[in-house]
Protein backbone atom coordinates (compact mmCIF):
# COMPACT_ATOMS: atom_id res chain seq x y z
CA UNK A 1 0.00 0.00 0.00
CA UNK A 2 1.24 3.47 -0.82
CA UNK A 3 2.84 5.03 2.28
CA UNK A 4 1.59 8.44 1.12
CA UNK A 5 -2.08 7.43 1.13
CA UNK A 6 -4.42 10.41 0.94
CA UNK A 7 -6.11 11.20 4.30
CA UNK A 8 -9.58 11.25 2.73
CA UNK A 9 -9.00 7.84 1.13
CA UNK A 10 -7.82 6.40 4.44
CA UNK A 11 -10.93 7.70 6.20
CA UNK A 12 -13.20 6.36 3.46
CA UNK A 13 -11.61 2.91 3.78
CA UNK A 14 -12.06 2.99 7.55
CA UNK A 15 -15.73 3.97 7.28
CA UNK A 16 -16.25 1.19 4.71
CA UNK A 17 -14.84 -1.37 7.15
CA UNK A 18 -17.07 -0.03 9.96
CA UNK A 19 -20.11 -0.43 7.70
CA UNK A 20 -19.13 -4.09 7.18
CA UNK A 21 -19.19 -4.61 10.94
CA UNK A 22 -15.49 -4.35 11.75
CA UNK A 23 -15.22 -3.30 15.39
CA UNK A 24 -11.66 -4.19 16.34
CA UNK A 25 -8.17 -3.84 14.88
CA UNK A 26 -6.07 -7.01 14.87
CA UNK A 27 -2.29 -7.30 15.14
CA UNK A 28 0.02 -9.35 12.95
CA UNK A 29 0.30 -12.09 15.57
CA UNK A 30 -2.82 -13.71 17.09
CA UNK A 31 -3.76 -12.78 20.66
CA UNK A 32 -5.55 -15.24 22.91
CA UNK A 33 -7.95 -12.80 24.57
CA UNK A 34 -9.84 -15.57 26.35
CA UNK A 35 -6.64 -16.58 28.15
CA UNK A 36 -5.98 -12.98 29.15
CA UNK A 37 -9.56 -12.57 30.37
CA UNK A 38 -9.13 -15.68 32.50
CA UNK A 39 -5.89 -14.28 33.93
CA UNK A 40 -7.58 -10.98 34.83
CA UNK A 41 -10.49 -12.81 36.48
CA UNK A 42 -8.08 -14.99 38.45
CA UNK A 43 -6.16 -11.92 39.61
CA UNK A 44 -9.40 -10.22 40.78
CA UNK A 45 -10.55 -13.33 42.64
CA UNK A 46 -7.15 -13.61 44.31
CA UNK A 47 -7.35 -9.97 45.39
CA UNK A 48 -10.85 -10.47 46.83
CA UNK A 49 -9.81 -13.65 48.67
CA UNK A 50 -6.63 -12.15 50.12
CA UNK A 51 -7.01 -11.50 53.88
CA UNK A 52 -6.84 -7.91 55.04
CA UNK A 53 -3.63 -7.39 56.97
CA UNK A 54 -3.89 -6.04 60.50
CA UNK A 55 -2.27 -2.72 61.20
CA UNK A 56 0.70 -3.82 63.31
CA UNK A 57 3.29 -1.15 64.06
CA UNK A 58 6.76 -2.22 63.08
CA UNK A 59 9.53 -1.65 65.56
CA UNK A 60 11.06 1.68 64.76
CA UNK A 61 8.86 2.23 61.73
CA UNK A 62 5.38 3.20 60.44
CA UNK A 63 2.36 0.89 60.71
CA UNK A 64 2.09 -1.80 58.07
CA UNK A 65 -0.30 -0.83 55.25
CA UNK A 66 -3.83 -2.24 55.20
CA UNK A 67 -5.00 -3.82 51.93
CA UNK A 68 -7.78 -1.77 50.32
CA UNK A 69 -10.90 -3.65 49.11
CA UNK A 70 -11.17 -4.08 45.35
CA UNK A 71 -14.48 -2.94 43.84
CA UNK A 72 -15.87 -4.64 40.78
CA UNK A 73 -15.98 -2.47 37.63
CA UNK A 74 -19.57 -3.45 36.89
CA UNK A 75 -20.66 -2.45 40.40
CA UNK A 76 -18.99 0.92 39.92
CA UNK A 77 -20.80 1.35 36.59
CA UNK A 78 -24.16 0.36 38.07
CA UNK A 79 -23.83 2.84 40.92
CA UNK A 80 -22.80 5.59 38.50
CA UNK A 81 -25.81 4.78 36.29
CA UNK A 82 -28.16 4.88 39.28
CA UNK A 83 -26.91 8.31 40.29
CA UNK A 84 -26.96 9.70 36.76
CA UNK A 85 -30.45 8.37 36.01
CA UNK A 86 -31.85 9.63 39.31
CA UNK A 87 -30.74 13.19 38.52
CA UNK A 88 -32.65 13.20 35.21
CA UNK A 89 -35.84 15.19 35.78
CA UNK A 90 -37.36 14.55 32.34
CA UNK A 91 -36.85 12.47 29.20
CA UNK A 92 -34.56 14.96 27.37
CA UNK A 93 -32.21 15.15 30.37
CA UNK A 94 -32.27 11.35 30.66
CA UNK A 95 -31.31 11.05 26.99
CA UNK A 96 -28.39 13.43 27.59
CA UNK A 97 -27.27 11.50 30.68
CA UNK A 98 -27.42 8.20 28.81
CA UNK A 99 -25.45 9.56 25.85
CA UNK A 100 -22.77 10.85 28.23
CA UNK A 101 -22.51 7.63 30.27
CA UNK A 102 -18.83 6.59 29.98
CA UNK A 103 -18.81 3.12 31.55
CA UNK A 104 -20.27 0.91 28.79
CA UNK A 105 -17.90 -0.26 26.06
CA UNK A 106 -20.79 -0.64 23.59
CA UNK A 107 -20.63 3.11 23.17
CA UNK A 108 -17.18 2.94 21.57
CA UNK A 109 -18.23 0.90 18.56
CA UNK A 110 -21.63 2.49 17.88
CA UNK A 111 -22.47 5.41 15.65
CA UNK A 112 -25.63 6.53 17.45
CA UNK A 113 -27.12 6.54 20.92
CA UNK A 114 -30.59 5.17 20.13
CA UNK A 115 -32.82 6.55 22.87
CA UNK A 116 -36.47 6.22 21.81
CA UNK A 117 -39.11 6.82 19.14
CA UNK A 118 -42.82 7.47 19.11
CA UNK A 119 -45.10 9.43 21.43
CA UNK A 120 -43.66 9.78 24.98
CA UNK A 121 -47.23 10.17 26.29
CA UNK A 122 -48.37 6.85 24.79
CA UNK A 123 -50.24 4.39 26.99
CA UNK A 124 -48.16 1.52 25.59
CA UNK A 125 -44.37 1.42 25.88
CA UNK A 126 -42.40 -1.21 23.95
CA UNK A 127 -39.01 -2.31 25.24
CA UNK A 128 -36.94 -4.11 22.61
CA UNK A 129 -33.51 -5.69 22.74
CA UNK A 130 -30.87 -3.47 21.14
CA UNK A 131 -30.19 -1.44 18.00
CA UNK A 132 -29.22 -3.18 14.78
CA UNK A 133 -27.27 -1.75 11.86
CA UNK A 134 -30.15 0.30 10.47
CA UNK A 135 -31.17 1.55 13.92
CA UNK A 136 -27.59 2.60 14.59
CA UNK A 137 -27.52 4.42 11.25
CA UNK A 138 -30.80 6.31 11.78
CA UNK A 139 -30.64 6.73 15.55
CA UNK A 140 -34.12 5.26 16.10
CA UNK A 141 -35.29 1.89 17.43
CA UNK A 142 -37.07 -0.66 15.21
CA UNK A 143 -36.56 0.88 11.78
CA UNK A 144 -35.26 -2.15 9.84
CA UNK A 145 -37.29 -5.12 8.57
CA UNK A 146 -38.22 -6.08 12.13
CA UNK A 147 -39.39 -2.52 12.73
CA UNK A 148 -41.60 -2.58 9.65
CA UNK A 149 -43.21 -5.78 10.87
CA UNK A 150 -43.65 -4.29 14.35
CA UNK A 151 -45.45 -1.28 12.88
CA UNK A 152 -47.75 -3.56 10.88
CA UNK A 153 -48.49 -5.75 13.92
CA UNK A 154 -49.56 -2.89 16.16
CA UNK A 155 -51.40 -1.08 13.37
CA UNK A 156 -53.67 -4.15 13.28
CA UNK A 157 -54.93 -3.23 16.77
CA UNK A 158 -55.03 0.51 16.13
CA UNK A 159 -51.68 1.57 17.61
CA UNK A 160 -48.93 3.57 15.88
CA UNK A 161 -45.69 5.27 16.85
CA UNK A 162 -46.75 8.31 14.79
CA UNK A 163 -50.19 8.76 16.39
CA UNK A 164 -50.58 12.08 18.27
CA UNK A 165 -53.34 10.68 20.48
CA UNK A 166 -51.76 8.85 23.47
CA UNK A 167 -54.60 6.30 23.40
CA UNK A 168 -53.55 5.21 19.91
CA UNK A 169 -49.81 5.80 20.21
CA UNK A 170 -46.71 3.73 20.86
CA UNK A 171 -43.50 4.71 22.62
CA UNK A 172 -40.49 2.52 21.81
CA UNK A 173 -37.09 2.03 23.40
CA UNK A 174 -34.49 -0.73 23.93
CA UNK A 175 -32.64 -2.36 26.81
CA UNK A 176 -29.36 -0.86 25.53
CA UNK A 177 -29.00 2.31 23.42
CA UNK A 178 -25.87 1.29 21.50
CA UNK A 179 -25.53 -1.39 18.85
CA UNK A 180 -23.58 -4.41 20.12
CA UNK A 181 -20.75 -5.36 17.73
CA UNK A 182 -21.76 -7.90 15.13
CA UNK A 183 -25.40 -7.59 16.31
CA UNK A 184 -24.66 -9.92 19.23
CA UNK A 185 -26.90 -9.95 22.29
CA UNK A 186 -26.04 -7.50 25.08
CA UNK A 187 -24.13 -9.21 27.87
CA UNK A 188 -25.34 -9.57 31.46
CA UNK A 189 -22.97 -6.82 32.72
CA UNK A 190 -24.10 -4.47 29.92
CA UNK A 191 -27.76 -5.06 30.75
CA UNK A 192 -27.09 -4.56 34.46
CA UNK A 193 -25.21 -1.28 34.14
CA UNK A 194 -27.78 0.22 31.76
CA UNK A 195 -30.89 -1.02 33.58
CA UNK A 196 -31.08 2.04 35.89
CA UNK A 197 -31.53 4.22 32.80
CA UNK A 198 -34.23 1.90 31.47
CA UNK A 199 -36.15 1.86 34.74
CA UNK A 200 -35.94 5.66 35.00
CA UNK A 201 -37.11 5.84 31.37
CA UNK A 202 -40.23 3.86 32.32
CA UNK A 203 -40.77 6.00 35.40
CA UNK A 204 -40.61 9.25 33.43
CA UNK A 205 -42.71 8.05 30.47
CA UNK A 206 -45.39 6.62 32.80
CA UNK A 207 -46.99 4.17 30.36
CA UNK A 208 -50.11 2.23 31.33
CA UNK A 209 -48.78 -0.99 29.80
CA UNK A 210 -45.35 -2.31 28.84
CA UNK A 211 -44.62 -4.75 26.02
CA UNK A 212 -41.44 -6.75 26.67
CA UNK A 213 -40.26 -7.61 23.18
CA UNK A 214 -38.00 -10.66 23.00
CA UNK A 215 -35.70 -12.73 25.19
CA UNK A 216 -33.14 -10.04 26.00
CA UNK A 217 -35.81 -7.60 27.18
CA UNK A 218 -37.26 -10.35 29.41
CA UNK A 219 -33.78 -10.92 30.81
CA UNK A 220 -33.36 -7.21 31.56
CA UNK A 221 -36.80 -6.49 33.04
CA UNK A 222 -37.92 -9.85 34.46
CA UNK A 223 -34.53 -11.51 35.00
CA UNK A 224 -35.91 -14.52 33.14
CA UNK A 225 -35.29 -16.07 29.74
CA UNK A 226 -37.34 -18.42 27.61
CA UNK A 227 -39.60 -16.18 25.55
CA UNK A 228 -41.53 -19.13 24.10
CA UNK A 229 -42.57 -20.01 27.64
CA UNK A 230 -43.03 -16.43 28.91
CA UNK A 231 -44.91 -14.92 25.96
CA UNK A 232 -48.56 -14.14 26.51
CA UNK A 233 -48.28 -14.31 30.31
CA UNK A 234 -48.80 -11.00 32.06
CA UNK A 235 -46.09 -9.88 34.46
CA UNK A 236 -45.34 -6.66 36.31
CA UNK A 237 -42.55 -4.13 35.73
CA UNK A 238 -42.20 -0.95 37.80
CA UNK A 239 -45.73 -1.44 39.13
CA UNK A 240 -47.23 -1.70 35.64
CA UNK A 241 -48.72 -4.62 33.69
CA UNK A 242 -46.15 -6.02 31.27
CA UNK A 243 -46.70 -8.49 28.44
CA UNK A 244 -43.78 -10.51 27.00
CA UNK A 245 -44.08 -11.00 23.24
CA UNK A 246 -42.10 -12.66 20.48
CA UNK A 247 -39.63 -10.30 18.83
CA UNK A 248 -40.49 -9.34 15.23
CA UNK A 249 -37.06 -10.59 14.13
CA UNK A 250 -38.04 -14.05 15.41
CA UNK A 251 -41.33 -13.84 13.53
CA UNK A 252 -39.47 -13.05 10.30
CA UNK A 253 -37.57 -16.33 10.70
CA UNK A 254 -40.55 -18.34 12.00
CA UNK A 255 -43.66 -17.40 10.06
CA UNK A 256 -45.80 -20.00 11.86
CA UNK A 257 -45.26 -18.16 15.17
CA UNK A 258 -47.29 -15.17 13.96
CA UNK A 259 -50.41 -16.90 15.28
CA UNK A 260 -49.08 -16.59 18.84
CA UNK A 261 -48.10 -12.98 18.21
CA UNK A 262 -51.63 -12.18 17.03
CA UNK A 263 -53.08 -13.76 20.16
CA UNK A 264 -50.80 -11.58 22.30
CA UNK A 265 -51.81 -8.46 20.39
CA UNK A 266 -55.48 -9.23 21.03
CA UNK A 267 -54.72 -9.76 24.73
CA UNK A 268 -52.98 -6.37 24.81
CA UNK A 269 -55.94 -4.70 23.11
CA UNK A 270 -58.36 -6.27 25.59
CA UNK A 271 -56.25 -5.16 28.56
CA UNK A 272 -56.16 -1.60 27.26
CA UNK A 273 -59.97 -1.55 27.10
CA UNK A 274 -60.13 -2.59 30.75
CA UNK A 275 -58.01 0.34 31.91
CA UNK A 276 -59.63 3.67 32.84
Amino acid sequence: MNAQMDWHLARALLEWQVELGVDEALMDAPVDRFARAAEIQAEREAERAAPVADVVPKRGGAPAPVAAPVEDEVEVAIRAAQQSAAYAADLPSLAEALAAFPHCDLKRGARSCVFADGNPQARVMIVGEGPGAEEDRQGKPFVGRAGQLLDAMFAAIGLSRTAPDPAQALYITNTVPWRPPGNREPSKPELAMLKPFLMRHIELAQPDLIVIMGNVACDALLEQRGILRLRGKWAEVAGRPALPMLHPAYLLRNNEAKREAWADLLALKARLRQLP
